[in-house]
């Protein structure tokens, strides 16, 4: 551990959150964003639901560490909804099954600490045109049977009064979003990653959470060090696109 210490985001997920650090990913652009104010942990997991989250829950989040996260954000479900195949494997979680299991890491969680924070991020839509022309996996997935998963995850998180964000509607506002938001029909573009950062951080701007954890509320670290920090001087370029938010 190196110090000081600063508040960890843990993104905790499958594909979307493995990869959510390569291409200007959603990932990579809070943890630019997020620079000397948080400290930005992915612990994604390719081709996972939240059966195999379960099994590892407690490893990943341990009851007994020293320091616990002052956010997760938490995505499962787009595998989950994959339609379940007769024959072959696929990562396909029936529905009940997902609602319980997604309530038990919600519960987890919130019994690390009272101080947690969670965001929940729902099924996003997919592209199934593109998901056969450049994916040979037999797991059937619909944008119908990512809209039933979604729902159901906003609306466990409505009765647990978890932040939720409805990524399945909230790309499909782009009338272009099948082909500018996906790389192969599932996982995001940087134009897809960028919806994402906007719900999130629209989300934590608006959550009535003490202290917030609203990228302009947190404190960077060590400013006035140095005269010639950028934190001072103002002319992060990076941020400017996320100043309306």
């Amino acid at each position: 551990m190196v110090g000081p210490n600063r508040p960890q985001f843990v993104l905790f997920g499958s594909s979307i959150v493995q990869f959510s650090f390569a291409d200007q990913g959603w990932g990579a652009i809070l943890a630019d964003l997020y620079s000397r104010r948080a400290d930005v942990l992915v612990r994604g997991y390719g081709g996972w639901n939240s059966r195999n989250a379960l099994q590892v829950l407690e490893q990943v989040f341990p009851k007994d560490a020293a320091i616990q996260p002052s956010l997760v954000i938490v995505y499962f479900g787009g595998n989950d909804s994959t339609l379940p195949h007769p024959h072959d494997f696929t990562p396909h979680v029936p529905l009940p099954e997902y609602i319980e299991n997604m309530r038990k890491i919600a519960t987890h969680l919130k019994s690390l600490s009272e101080k947690i924070r969670l965001v929940f991020l729902s099924a996003p839509p997919v592209n199934e045109d593109m998901i056969r022309r450049f994916i040979s996996l037999d797991w059937p997935r619909t944008n119908e049977s990512c809209r039933i998963y979604s729902e159901a995850c906003l609306k466990l998180c409505e009765e647990m009064g978890i932040k939720a964000i409805d990524l399945w509607t909230a790309i499909q506002k782009r009338d272009d979003w099948p082909t500018v938001c996906f790389t192969d029909g599932i996982h995001l573009t940087s134009e897809g990653s960028k919806i994402v950062v906007e719900e999130i951080l629209r989300t934590l701007k608006e959550a009535e959470w003490e202290p917030s954890l609203y990228w302009k509320s947190l404190p960077a670290e060590f400013v006035g060090v140095s005269p010639l920090d950028p934190e001072i001087l103002g002319n992060f370029q990076r941020t400017l696109q996320w100043e309306q938010n």
